[in-house]
């Protein structure tokens, strides 16, 4: 079993790739190596469909390398910083499909788009990106557990209230509340926060 890559390791990969020299696409793809797997796992979350993924995780990897200059250990770990700029090409994707989205969705895309950047392409952008990124965990950690399950998993496997209240085996009501409740809790310690 291969081990994670340490923080360390992906910071090296990410500065010797900022220089977009020759030992840079060496760096590319040391990094491509040790995270594609993980960060597939988001695309894949996000879009549902694994060729999809594939076109979204290689135009996230394009971004990565035109960008990692402007990572910054201090704002987020790289993994972190890596997995919005997936996250965000990935709905990029969408909306370039004209997907439709259930209703859930739809309030935590808005809330995420207002949260992240979708086109971290400058360097204020990226370093936005990071702080919301690290900003958005810290707001996820303070809220409720059954709140921040219900609202992790409406976001990470795209369920509407339906699916949700099925599978938790709770009322629709319930569910419903706790999610009105737990994006409303996350806007105001964001607003905070950032």
């Amino acid at each position: 079993m291969a081990l994670e890559p340490t923080d360390t390791q992906l910071t090296a990969l990410l500065i010797r790739i900022a220089p977009r020299d020759a030992d840079a696409s060496h760096a590319l793809r040391e990094l491509y190596d040790l995270t594609a797997k993980r960060l597939y796992g988001v695309a894949l979350r996000v879009l549902g469909n694994r060729e999809w993924a594939e076109d979204a995780l290689q135009d996230a990897y394009l971004n990565i390398w035109r960008i990692a200059g402007d990572y910054r250990s201090v704002l987020s770990p790289p993994m972190a910083w890596m997995g919005v700029i997936v996250r965000s090409r990935a709905l990029d994707f969408l909306r370039r499909r004209n997907s439709e989205r259930v209703d859930t969705a739809l309030e935590l895309d808005d809330f995420m788009s207002d949260t992240l950047s979708s086109n971290a392409t400058d360097p204020i952008d990226a370093a936005q990106a990071s702080q919301q990124a690290t900003a958005l965990h810290q707001c996820l950690s303070r809220l409720e557990n059954k709140q921040r399950e219900v609202v992790s998993l409406a976001y990470m496997r795209d369920l509407s209230h339906n699916e949700l209240a099925a599978q938790l085996k709770l009322p629709l009501g319930t569910v419903k509340t706790w999610i009105r409740r737990g994006l409303e809790q996350l806007r105001q310690c964001m607003a905070r926060v950032v």
